[in-house]
């Protein structure tokens, strides 16, 4: 088979990610609007038949005072990955983003390699002696990821020794998700671990109220997300941010983002945002107040989460990027510890990809990004 690749319509995209049971919300056309600092671009690749049967979101970021650019394909294309001929993907769409002044490109292949249940996690940290989820037996794998690498590495994309282990990629390597299909939310709750399932009832006797909100709450949101950024320790995104977001995201789909914003006695305690596309649903950015922390807000946010989740059909819940470390003195291990209590599983994908088509810009760009 013989695969064409041009640009598409914003409609011949949208049509060909509703085909699917699931892409990344990263690889929906209205992503573009959201990275507004970024050019964006939707491509397609068509068979001998002239079907659409692959696409692409395509983010194009200028050098300064040059005309060539970093194309980035966040959690993407949506192609068949386990295709045995994967040049005949990826050799056309080099080609193309060379033409529109490309210098290097990254990817993501939206490919799950490894997968660790709870109960193998939580024996892990029990056991003190792994220090990585690498170094624990995965509950499952797909050896057909492994097939994928080796292609890739064979037709010189390159790949940082770090792995996006420690978020050393754009996109996290390593996500927690908690399975929905084919489960009662009866499964699922009995799934938490106890801490879990007694926070939840904590709210619920203190008189926690989580409510749908809308853009006109945005502001609400954005004052808890501060908050959370100052006692994080990272730079918040401005509201403004968010306000296009939700515009972009909800003119393509009416459900394709929601907030969530959680009440004591009439004051906003917690707020997350969650996004959808198709039957994959993602808690994408959440928010707590410093005070009344003990009725457990966060715990009552995310149990509403899941079952309105699971109300829309959803096969998984994603609760995003975890570090894979297993070291209670790692910064990052919080992640994992309170994402763990959910009874889900982390997953592994492949990780990011990058194709340098320029080898000088390319450099001077690893070294920029070294140094930030």
């Amino acid at each position: 088979m013989s695969l064409r690749l041009r640009t598409i319509t914003r409609e011949e995209h949208l049509k060909f990610i509703e085909s699917r049971p699931s892409a990344s919300h990263m690889q929906v056309p209205s992503w573009g609007e959201v990275k507004a600092e970024w050019r964006s671009e939707s491509i397609g690749w068509f068979d001998p038949a002239g079907e659409l049967v692959g696409a692409g979101l395509v983010l194009y970021r200028q050098l300064p005072k040059l005309k060539r650019y970093l194309a980035y394909l966040p959690e993407g294309p949506v192609i068949d990955w386990y295709d045995r001929d994967l040049d005949q993907w990826l050799q056309p769409m080099l080609a193309h983003l060379k033409s529109q002044g490309a210098f290097s490109v990254k990817m993501g292949p939206p490919v799950v390699i490894r997968r660790w249940d709870a109960p193998a996690i939580k024996e892990a940290i029990a056991g003190k002696e792994a220090k990585r989820l690498r170094d624990v037996e995965p509950s499952w794998y797909e050896p057909r990821a492994f097939e994928v690498a080796d292609r890739l590495r064979k037709s010189g994309w390159l790949q940082g020794e770090d792995g996006g282990a420690g978020f050393g990629d754009v996109q996290p390597r390593y996500v927690f998700q908690v399975p929905l299909a084919g489960r009662s939310l009866d499964d699922v709750q009995r799934g938490f671990n106890q801490l879990w399932r007694r926070n939840i009832k904590k709210a619920e006797k203190s008189g926690v109220e989580v409510v749908q909100g809308g853009y006109e709450d945005l502001p609400v949101f954005h004052q808890l997300y501060v908050v959370t950024a100052q006692r994080d320790q990272f730079t918040p995104r401005p509201l403004a941010y968010f306000q296009r977001m939700w515009k972009a995201l909800a003119a393509e789909h009416p459900d394709r983002m929601r907030l969530y914003l959680a009440y004591h006695e009439g004051e906003p305690l917690a707020a997350t945002t969650m996004l959808t596309v198709g039957e994959h649903v993602w808690y994408s950015y959440g928010a707590s107040a410093n005070h009344k922390r003990e009725v457990k807000p966060s715990n009552a946010i995310q149990w509403r989460m899941m079952r309105d989740s699971y109300a829309l059909g959803a096969g998984i819940y994603d609760l995003r990027g975890i570090s894979d470390t297993l070291d209670e003195d790692d910064h990052l291990f919080g992640l994992i510890q309170f994402k763990v209590g959910t009874g889900g599983q982390a997953a592994e994908y492949l990780g990011e990809w990058d194709f340098p088509l320029n080898k000088l810009l390319h450099k001077a760009l690893d070294l920029y990004m070294s140094r930030r």
